[in-house]
């Protein structure tokens, strides 16, 4: 049996820019950070002439063609592989939660398919490439290219996007003790609320690929509060980092009606007023995680649990997507 793990991640800045609508007349940044939660992906020969899937539902399929899993028939396809096939999927926090679930997924799934075929040659940027190419090209699905990247990848990493698509990706210069204070000072909480990110992304490409004034403004402050934000990393001014997480929060919501909701703004709302310095929603929004910098986790966590929100602690990952077992 072969396992792949992919950890998920938080967006640290400049997400959005990541949508080919936008990077492919302007170009991308965004600097984000794997964490310790991870999709795990097992693919095992089967003793029957059949793919069985196991996932959040149970498929078993003669042929690919009639596997319902979009990603899972997409990467079968692209390897050519037969049946006699079980691949099954767990993860550590659910899909909907923008933690970037689904590009965990498809490069833990594409990593274990390559063991399987004992395809040894890939790098992480390939992977990430590859993972990119399945939900991007083949599938059309309007999601840009950070999730696969930093969940391949794994660490604080930037990224930088041209016009061409071609992703540079590098470490953030962030000192160790820098490293130690985010982890100690950035807490996530669970909004109550999971959703597809597909209509607020949709809606967003749509929009950009229209060239709307307001949206091209939006992303364009994005980006450059993302390059501000890692400058301030790497300066060590975390305190200043959650100013701009902050800047960025207000500069996001107002990107689709769709991106908070009266229970998500009372939430925000009741951490800023206990001890946050700022902090901003996870992923593309809507629901999931809010994820806040503070100095004063205690009063912020008491102040939140009795709000009936449930948090869920974190350190950073720097593994990226990696075999866990494997087979002869």
């Amino acid at each position: 049996m072969i396992i792949a793990r992919s950890p998920m991640r938080i967006s640290l800045g400049g997400g959005g820019t990541d949508l080919p609508s936008y990077y492919e007349n302007y170009g991308g940044f965004f600097i984000s950070a794997a964490i310790n939660k991870y999709v795990y992906v097992m693919v095992n020969q089967s003793w029957h002439n059949e793919y069985v899937l196991k996932y959040s539902q149970l498929e078993r399929a003669k042929s690919i063609s009639d596997i319902k899993h979009p990603i899972i028939r997409a990467a079968l396809e692209w390897f050519e592989m037969g049946p006699h096939l079980e691949i099954a999927s767990i993860a550590d926090i659910p899909q909907g939660t923008g933690l970037g679930s689904s590009g965990s997924f498809t490069t833990a799934l594409l990593k274990a398919l390559h063991a399987y075929k004992k395809n040894d040659w890939l790098s992480p940027n390939e992977l990430a490439e590859q993972a990119c190419n399945i939900e991007i090209e083949l599938l059309k699905e309007p999601v840009g290219k950070q999730d696969q990247y930093i969940s391949a990848l794994g660490g604080i990493t930037c990224f930088e996007i041209g016009v061409d698509g071609k992703v540079d990706a590098y470490p953030a210069a962030i000192s160790d003790e820098t490293r130690s204070r985010l982890e100690d000072n950035l807490v996530l909480f669970y909004t109550g609320y999971s959703r597809s990110a597909y209509e607020i992304l949709t809606d967003q490409n749509d929009r950009t690929n229209a060239s709307q004034r307001d949206m091209l403004e939006n992303l364009h402050n994005i980006k450059s509060i993302g390059l501000r934000i890692k400058d301030a990393l790497e300066k060590g001014e975390t305190r200043r980092f959650g100013e701009l997480m902050h800047e960025h929060w207000q500069c996001k919501r107002t990107r689709s009606a769709g991106m908070s909701n009266p229970r998500i703004d009372q939430l925000y709302d009741l951490a800023m007023r206990n001890g946050a310095t700022g902090g901003k929603l996870i992923g593309a929004g809507g629901g999931g995680f809010l994820m806040f910098y503070t100095e004063d986790k205690n009063k912020l966590r008491k102040a939140m649990l009795e709000a009936d929100t449930k948090e869920m602690r974190f350190r950073f990952d720097f593994s990226g997507t990696t075999l866990l077992g494997d087979r002869d």
